[in-house]
């Protein structure tokens, strides 16, 4: 059942949007025409909420709302509809230092849980793209710099503690999606629970491994406990391929809703392990015309460029922003030796951080609640199995043995060494 309303909230259906946008002449005049010929899609193809395009003659905007529940499990799974609150703060606080990465808000309407925002066009999700096979060589490094932007300028390495504090404090009240994540990502997986689900029979006995081992289980709460205590930055708190639109030629990061102030490495982890998943889901969609063994290997190149670009935007943006009370510039003066090696030191616990994070959204995604399309996009139930089985072995390794993993490359080559050795065995 789902939770009671405020006063005056309901949701929005194609009638009401047409009422309620005509009645905002600014929001109107975006869309153009008279409002009974605008055409109006809905597109919420999510776990949580409502999206609607909607075009006329002027061009259009999409609307986003809340709904009291979660969508993909109906009901039964009620939801505060205050995510839609967070997701304008976000745009608020690192709006400002992420222009050109984000779609422009318009208005939000504090009764509906709804923003009216720029309607991408014609952009379409990374992930469909990946899975048709398209490449999008900007995508990377720009999601790349959405994560060093927001890591630096939102923190306190650039920012005065005071504002860093209010800004995490109010980003702390994020507690429905905040429990989200602290069940879904950190707990659910590691426990047989009803809404968990995965390839089964074929991962039965995979998934009853992954909840029988405690040192997994314990090297998960320990990030666990770091993303609910380690307030660095303002995070996404849901960055992955689909949370990117993309263009030929621009590429956006949507749906902030998730934002908590908390390790720079848990964005990171995240988007890492979707690239991860994308590129051990190739051959399963494969064809006659195209082995996708050439996509496959680009994806994963993209891995690397990713952390390389994030990596080399964190250390200049800390170096050029160096103004906040965390590491201020000022004590180095004449010591940039020690001051670079200092950022070195801290880059290599993001990298760290990052790698585990990883795993654990790799492990989610496969025997937790929320999957993704890579993986179930795979109509062949043991070729599908088994892309998911090499994930789950790197995810491990990630978790359990990260002294393996000194940099980017050895990650990349874990990777491609388990998809080769099945091409072998095959």
């Amino acid at each position: 059942m789902s939770l009671p309303t405020p006063e005056g909230y309901y949701p929005l259906d194609e009638p009401g949007l047409r009422v309620w946008l005509a009645q905002r002449p600014a929001l109107a005049a975006k869309v153009g025409g008279a409002p009974a010929d605008w055409h109006i899609t809905e597109v919420g193809d999510g776990n949580l909420n409502l999206v609607f395009l909607v075009r006329g003659a002027a061009g259009g905007v999409c609307v986003k709302q809340s709904l009291p529940y979660v969508r993909a499990a109906g009901e039964s799974w009620p939801m505060p509809l205050e995510r839609a609150f967070f997701e304008y703060q976000h745009q608020q606080v690192a709006g400002p230092h992420l222009a050109g990465l984000v779609p422009q808000i318009w208005h939000y309407d504090p009764l509906l849980y709804a923003s009216v925002m720029e309607l991408l066009s014609p952009h379409i999700i990374l992930r469909q793209g990946l899975l048709a096979g398209r490449r999008y060589p900007q995508a990377v490094t720009a999601v790349a710099e959405f994560a060093a932007r927001s890591a630096v300028l939102t923190s306190a390495l650039a920012q005065p503690f005071e504002a860093v504090f209010d800004q995490a404090a109010l980003f702390s009240r994020n507690h429905a999606l905040t429990r989200v994540t602290a069940e879904l990502v950190f707990a659910d997986p590691f426990e047989d629970l009803p809404r968990n689900r995965w390839t089964s029979p074929e991962l039965d006995e995979v998934a009853a491994s992954v909840r029988a081992d405690a040192a997994l289980r314990a090297a998960v709460a320990r990030l666990g406990h770091r993303f609910l205590t380690q307030q660095d930055a303002l995070l996404h708190g849901d960055l992955h391929t689909g949370s990117v639109m993309v263009s030929d030629n621009d590429t956006r990061v949507i749906d902030p809703e998730f934002a908590v102030y908390g390790p720079v490495g848990f964005d990171t982890g995240a988007f890492l392990a979707n690239l991860l998943m994308a590129y051990f889901s190739q051959p399963g969609h494969a064809t006659a015309a195209d082995d996708r063994r050439d996509h496959a290997d680009w994806i994963l190149q993209q891995a690397g460029v990713f952390w390389r670009h994030f990596a080399q935007r964190f250390d200049a943006l800390w170096q050029a922003h160096a103004d906040g009370d965390a590491w201020p510039r000022r004590l180095f003066v004449g010591e940039e030796g020690v001051f670079a090696r200092a950022r070195r030191e801290h880059l290599q616990q993001v990298f760290a951080d990052t790698l585990g994070f990883a795993g654990a959204e790799i492990i989610r995604r496969i025997l937790g609640f929320a999957h993704n399309l890579d993986f179930e996009a795979i109509a062949d139930r043991s070729q599908r199995a088994a892309a998911e089985t090499r994930a789950l072995t790197l995810a491990r390794a990630l978790l359990l043995q990260p002294q393996r993993f000194a940099d980017i490359d050895s990650v990349l080559d874990s990777a491609q060494a388990l998809v080769e050795a099945e091409a072998v065995a095959a």
